[in-house]
């Protein structure tokens, strides 16, 4: 997948785009949908699947106090998004200037002029342009007058819930981790380099761990012990993850470290993938590290249990 930060780089390079709009925080199911779309609809035209996102988020800009966290990094996104199949990612940075665009201005200046679209894919709920202005059923009406093909995806049903990003966000600021994954299509996941920690786990507790530090623009899950998955390299482990600040230790930068089971390497420097399962427990602060160590071993039972019985 190629990826541009401006549509003059894309003029003239690429023949009958069709192109998903949209912020595509979390790449959730219904975003999934919406790809899966225009992947085919550039297929049956022979065209170039591609996708037209902002970053940072608008909110960040327009109204930086109540932007949301992100779900994903810019990286992850990307990886994602082109991992359906999507062949050009349009990711423009977002400013004041972009955000006085009209929607007549940003369809007939942008999509048309400069990168010639012929199908345009958006949600039922898209909104674009000045204050919000354009909507799919504008799109609809622009379509009679530019040629385009448009194709508007329904909303997508999950358990009788609408999927959405704010959907995700909520339930991951409840730890509901599992529960997010079936409106993701993936496990709710962080990742990064393993940092020095304070070296705890494995010389007081027995437990030796990997430290990541917290991106403050992504959302994690809740503060508690997790299952999760641990990718490192091409290979999968299974780990026992504590996000928080570690009460009964009193610290106060909130972090995460995972316990890898059966692994005894160190880690440190390298980069790892941490997919989080299922909730185990919320965070506690203990009265002694000696009582702390035997909730570990209880957790650690309790994840090779879920995973045993997940395999039967």
């Amino acid at each position: 997948m190629q990826i541009y930060s401006h549509w003059h780089d894309l003029k003239y390079k690429h023949k009958k785009l069709v192109v998903g709009l949209g912020n595509f925080d979390g790449v959730h199911v219904g975003h999934q949908k919406l790809i899966l779309e225009l992947v085919n609809q550039a297929k049956e035209i022979k065209g170039t699947p591609a996708v037209f996102t902002f970053h940072p988020h608008p909110l960040a800009v327009l109204n930086p106090e109540n932007c949301p966290p992100q779900l994903l990094s810019q990286n992850a996104k990307q990886r994602l998004i082109a991992k359906m199949g999507v062949q050009i990612l349009l990711q423009v940075p977002f400013d004041l200037k972009l955000a006085g665009v009209s929607p007549e201005s940003f369809v007939k200046s942008i999509l048309i002029e400069e990168l010639d679209v012929k199908g345009i894919v958006v949600g039922y709920n898209y909104t674009f342009g000045h204050r919000g202005r354009g909507t799919p059923a504008l799109l609809e009406e622009l379509s009679t007058i530019y040629g385009y093909q448009l194709k508007v995806i329904p909303p997508v049903m999950v358990e009788g819930q609408a999927v959405s990003s704010t959907l995700v966000r909520n339930l991951l600021i409840k730890g509901e981790v599992s529960q997010a994954a079936k409106y993701l299509g993936y496990y709710p996941f962080t990742e990064g380099q393993v940092v020095a920690g304070k070296s705890r786990g494995g010389s007081i507790l027995g437990f030796p761990t990997a430290n990541l530090e917290l991106d403050h623009g992504i959302l994690v899950p809740a503060n508690g012990v997790y299952a999760a998955k641990v990718y490192l390299d091409q290979d999968t482990y299974l780990g026992v993850a504590n996000i928080g600040v570690k009460p009964t230790f009193q610290d106060e930068k909130r972090n995460i470290e995972v316990h890898l089971l059966d692994f005894c390497q160190d880690l440190y420097g390298q980069k790892i993938k941490v997919s989080f399962t299922s909730r185990i427990r919320g965070e506690k602060r203990f009265a002694s590290a000696s009582d702390l160590m035997k909730q570990i071993e209880r957790d650690i039972h309790k994840v090779r249990a879920e995973w045993s019985k997940a395999r039967e």
